[in-house]
């Protein structure tokens, strides 16, 4: 997806004309990208959204039609505009796979060049990488909760956007949401697409009976019947048991019925119990309306029978309490060869300076035990006093029995690409990897396990000094 270079706020363009009029733009400096609240009250989020992050930036360049277009706004001087006639992003970039499990004030996307290039990288980040985050983590929720049960995102018309659509299939398929209703997305990041037909099929036809026998006429071998257009259980499934016999006279089999009002679980469930008692037991349970984590855990609790969710408007709009907006930020943590520091008045909210490397301690077997944000090039060791970025005064000892893993990687250099770009099977199989390398109690919906993520000591005196001296 190519996205122009104006897709940006005005304020990264007038920082780079005042940088460039002090002579500032090609000192060097960090940044790094990072949220501070876990959304959905949830005990992870999943890293999304990098590679179309990457792309925008590598092939970032003002056109002459965004150059007259900015011109016209009466800010910006003429050498300024030639400037960024011949602006290009060559800076280094380092951040974690998508897919990877993420959490509170962690270093995700440190991003390392002159200043001019760093800076106008913020809004196009944030931008992608909040957005694709939230719906991965939103995803990844409503997976866990449908257990064995597999999920279709079918929210593209209750999306935010075109693009909002497209972006939501791509996250949600990393999150664990393998298919979509959206076309479009199926045919740009080869997702498999799913769908059955609205109530409109239904009463377009003289009857029930009548919509049924023409869909399945038309799709003998991809059938999955609307039921809940008149009344379900006296209506819908055995008029769709009638098309399934008739199907199987002809050498075909009906794929589905999906559920999309009423009371879920018990339909589920008498629907399950219908189409079994007829001989007719591989025939799928589809449900669909207003579902989300906490609804699709209910029906299961209750012995739905449901083997198929499909799930729009929770999952691409990120509704739910605690969701809606990730609230990543993008803040500098060095710049002319030295840390920079946030200081604010609520310990939250202040930064984490210099460079750092983001270490997950992993036990023997294979568990995520804490993460620790260290300063780049410091060393580790069991038994060394890790400290709560947001409480210092809370801090415990690095366990003996465990082994280090950067779970960072550099992706960008000097502006171009490297490393092998995973596609977006590969991530979803890292993802549920990670989920499943959680502690336990990680993936409740409710009161879910606090992972711990530490800074380390040298990172702790840093940030102390440093505020020391403002202080001063």
């Amino acid at each position: 997806m190519h996205y122009p270079a104006v897709m940006t706020d005005l304020y990264e363009l007038t920082m780079l004309a005042g940088y460039y009029e002090n002579g500032m733009h090609e000192k060097q400096a960090s940044f790094d990208l990072f949220f501070r609240k876990i959304p959905f009250h949830g005990g992870y989020a999943v890293f999304a959204g990098l590679a179309p992050a990457l792309d925008y930036l590598a092939q970032l360049r003002f056109t002459e039609k965004e150059l007259a277009y900015l011109k016209g706004l009466d800010i910006f001087r003429p050498k300024f505009l030639n400037y960024l006639r011949n602006f290009r992003f060559r800076c280094k970039i380092t951040a974690p796979p998508e897919g990877t499990v993420v959490f509170g004030n962690e270093p995700l996307v440190t991003v390392e060049g002159n200043l001019a290039e760093a800076q106008l990288a913020e809004t196009a980040l944030l931008n992608i990488i909040n957005f694709q985050t939230l719906i991965a983590t939103k995803a990844a929720r409503i997976q866990q909760a449908a257990g064995d049960g597999t999920v279709i995102e079918f929210g593209m018309r209750r999306a935010h956007g075109p693009d909002g659509a497209l972006s939501v299939a791509r996250a949600a398929f990393i999150g664990g949401v393998r298919s979509t209703s959206n076309v479009w997305a199926g045919q740009v990041y080869d997702i498999p697409v799913k769908g059955t037909h609205a109530h409109s099929w239904i009463m377009a036809f003289g009857d029930e009976l009548q919509a049924f026998h023409a869909y399945a006429e038309v799709f003998p071998d991809h059938t999955i019947l609307l039921v809940d257009t008149y009344d379900t259980l006296k209506s819908g499934i055995p008029n769709a048991i009638t098309v399934a016999g008739e199907l199987r006279q002809k050498g075909h089999e009906l794929l589905g019925v999906r559920l999309d009002s009423g009371d879920l679980s018990y339909l589920s469930r008498e629907a399950r119990r219908m189409f079994d008692q007829a001989g007719f037991p591989d025939v799928r349970i589809v449900a669909s309306n207003e579902l989300d984590e906490f609804v699709i855990d209910s029906i299961r609790n209750e012995g739905g029978r449901v083997d198929t969710y499909g799930v729009g408007t929770n999952l691409a709009t990120a509704s739910g309490e605690g969701g809606s907006a990730l609230g990543g930020v993008y803040k500098l943590v060095r710049f002319d060869g030295k840390p920079r520091l946030k200081i604010t008045s609520d310990i939250a909210k202040a930064s984490l300076p210099d460079h750092k490397t983001l270490l997950r301690l992993v036990s023997g077997d294979g568990t995520f035990i804490q993460d620790v944000i260290s300063r780049e090039g410091e060393t580790l060791k069991a038994d060394d006093t890790v400290y709560d970025p947001i409480n210092p005064s809370r801090h415990k000892k690095i366990p003996i029995a465990v082994h280090y893993v950067d779970i960072r990687n550099v992706v960008m250099e000097k502006g171009i690409i490297i490393g092998e770009r995973g596609d977006l099977a590969i991530c979803a199989d890292y993802c549920s990897e990670q989920l499943q390398s959680l502690p336990e109690g990680s993936l409740r919906l409710h009161n879910p396990h606090i992972y711990k993520v530490s800074i380390s000591p040298a990172l702790n005196e840093l940030r102390e000094k440093l505020m020391a001296e403002h202080e001063s």
